[in-house]
C-alpha cells in the first residue's frame, strides 16, 4: 500500500539552548546536525518520534430487499408487487431509516402471455439493532416471492476521516508522553511544540475471520471488515529548565 507524504501541522522556531533527538534510540544524543527546524546551534528542543494504530468496525449495514411475481395481467402483477413493496417501505421507515437512506428500482417486462414484474430496494442502516429487527419482520410477515438479502457491513466517510485523526492524534500523544519521560531523565521541563509532522501514515482492511481464526459468530459478523489505521510522527518540543533549576541561578 502506498505510503501518504509527509506532512507539517505547525512549526514555530526555537529559543537558544541544546538539541535532544530521539529517533527510537535507547540513548539521548547532543548534537547540532540534522535538526528538522533547521535551528542555529544554541536551539533548546527534544525530538521524539510517535507510533500507534487503530481499528474500527463497520457504522453501516445495507441490505437489499427484493419482490418479484409474474402473472398473465399486467395490473394483477403490479398489484402484487406494489403491496409488497409499500409494506417494505413502511417496515423500514418503522425502524428509523431515513429517506435518503432508502432507494426503489422497478422493472416491468412482458415475455410471451407473462408480465414479469420486479422492485428492488436498497435499504442503509446506521443502527444494526433495528436492522435486524425489520429484516426479522419482513422475513416473517412477507411470502417467498419477497427475497430479504444478508446485511452488506460498510464504513462510512465520517467513521474513516474520524479514525485518521484520531490515530494521528494518538501518535502524537504518544510522542509527548515519551518527551515528558525523557525531560524528568534530563531534569528539564517540556514545553511546548514546535513541529508536529506526519513520516507514515496507512491504512488496511481486514476480515474478522482473519483475527479469530474460527466460525463467525452473530456478533462478530457486525465487524466482519475491520479498517485499521497506523501514523508514525516526528514532534519537536521545546526544552525548558524546571522552575526548581531556575531558582538556583
Amino acid at each position: 500500500m502506498a505510503h501518504s507524504p509527509s506532512r507539517v501541522f505547525a512549526t514555530v522556531s526555537p529559543n537558544a539552548g541544546d538539541v535532544y533527538r530521539d529517533e527510537n534510540e535507547s540513548v539521548f544524543k547532543r548534537g547540532r546536525k540534522q535538526t528538522p527546524l533547521h535551528a542555529q546551534s544554541n536551539a533548546r528542543v527534544v525530538q521524539m518520534t510517535g507510533c500507534a494504530e487503530l481499528s474500527c468496525p463497520p457504522d453501516r449495514a445495507t441490505v437489499t430487499i427484493s419482490v418479484k411475481n409474474s402473472k398473465e395481467n399486467v395490473n394483477d402483477v403490479t398489484n402484487s408487487v406494489t403491496r409488497r413493496l409499500e409494506y417494505i417501505l413502511q417496515t423500514v421507515r418503522q425502524h428509523d431509516v431515513k429517506e435518503e437512506n432508502i432507494t426503489v428500482a422497478k422493472h416491468l417486462q412482458r415475455e410471451e402471455e407473462l408480465f414479469h414484474m420486479q422492485a428492488e430496494v436498497l435499504v442503509v442502516f446506521s443502527d444494526f439493532e433495528k436492522m435486524q429487527q425489520a429484516r426479522s419482520v419482513l422475513i416473517e410477515k412477507l411470502d417467498k416471492i419477497v427475497c430479504v438479502g444478508d446485511p452488506y457491513y460498510s464504513h462510512s466517510a465520517e467513521s474513516l476521516s474520524l479514525l485518521r485523526r484520531r490515530v494521528c492524534l494518538e501518535a502524537v500523544d504518544n510522542a509527548r508522553l515519551k518527551a515528558s519521560e525523557a525531560c524528568c531523565i534530563l531534569g528539564q521541563a517540556l514545553g511546548r511544540p514546535l513541529l508536529v509532522r506526519e513520516e507514515e501514515s496507512r491504512e488496511w482492511t481486514s476480515g474478522q475471520h482473519e483475527v479469530t481464526g474460527s466460525p463467525l459468530t452473530l456478533h462478530q459478523k457486525t465487524g466482519v471488515t475491520l479498517v485499521s489505521a497506523s501514523s508514525h510522527v516526528f514532534v519537536t518540543f521545546e526544552l525548558r529548565p524546571k522552575e526548581s533549576n531556575r531558582r538556583k541561578f
